[in-house]
């Protein structure tokens, strides 16, 4: 099984489903809400799990009644959370309106994860013993930072998602194998609004970059080759949110598995279109059996 560390964040998603979303100053009437447990991190958490690999979580949850249901929701997934910490306060919530076309808008408050500003001695051998180090931007840049020169010091692969997107300092970058960003934040991130230019820019500063598309796909580019644009799977999405969770820790299995990018990506992108078929984010994640029929 591949080992995975995920540093990354932990959060309550608070979704509400409506018809279309609210535009500006303006109310709209939803049909229906749920709480689900979720958060960057979490999600690409139980995504690997749930493929197949080994995940151990680090971050934080708060010590109200969210903070007991997401450390359960993630050990009921196979996720350790040894080094999952409960702090004083609130956990970290995301507030998501989802419309019938499954896109959805999200308003994250870090709570908890706020908090997670330094790694311990514990956070950082399990990032040692560990294969592949997932992370996001859910938490304070200063523990990313230190996560990722900690895997760089090991040998442990390093894949960063640049979500919520901001500006990247090469303290972070130059720790980074594999950036994943999605086409607004490789648009962001580079300045420039067409994915191969953007990935070209992005190169600059790391080794590999997959620029997800959505329904397009994802674009693959490395130093020294020439970019491949792979097609996702034709499906109808219900809900969009966690689809590329799903793709990122899926395809940190595949990546862990020695699988070549191209083998890897179809698994992560059969992942995916599973998600989107469903409603939630870590609800609607598939199991490696799902995967890999729909992958064949």
């Amino acid at each position: 099984m591949t080992r995975i560390a995920v540093l990354g964040s932990t959060n309550m998603d608070l979704v509400a489903y409506t018809a279309r979303a609210p535009g500006r100053g303006e109310t709209v009437t939803g049909r229906e809400f749920r709480t689900i447990p979720g958060g960057k991190g979490a999600n690409q958490a139980v995504a690997a799990a749930r493929a197949g690999g080994e995940v151990m979580m680090i971050g934080a949850v708060g010590d109200d009644v969210y903070g007991t249901r997401l450390r359960e929701g993630l050990e009921h997934a196979g996720v350790d959370t040894d080094l999952l910490h409960t702090a004083e306060g609130p956990s970290g919530t995301a507030h998501i309106v989802v419309d019938d076309t499954g896109s959805n808008a999200i308003v994250v408050v870090p709570g908890a994860n706020g908090v997670v500003t330094t790694l311990g001695p514990g956070e950082i051998a399990a990032i040692a013993a560990s294969e592949i180090l997932l992370m996001q931007l859910e938490l304070p840049l200063s523990a990313v930072v230190e996560g990722a020169r900690a895997a760089r010091a090991q040998g442990v692969r390093t894949i960063l998602t640049p979500a919520p997107v901001q500006p990247l300092p090469d303290e972070l970058l130059d720790h980074i194998d594999l950036l994943v960003p999605n086409e607004h934040e490789a648009a962001e991130l580079s300045g420039q609004d067409e994915p191969h230019a953007a990935a070209q820019i992005l190169l600059r500063r790391v080794p590999e970059v997959i620029v997800t598309l959505g329904a397009k796909g994802c674009l693959y580019a490395a130093r020294g080759g020439e970019p491949v644009l792979f097609e996702a799977p034709s499906v109808t999405a219900v809900d969009t949110t966690g689809a590329g969770d799903t793709f990122v820790g899926t395809l940190a299995v595949a990546l862990g598995e020695g699988r070549p990018v191209a083998e890897a990506v179809a698994f992560a992108s059969a992942a995916a279109a599973l998600c989107v078929q469903k409603t939630g984010a870590s609800t609607s994640m598939p199991y490696r059996s799902e995967i890999e029929a729909e992958a064949v």
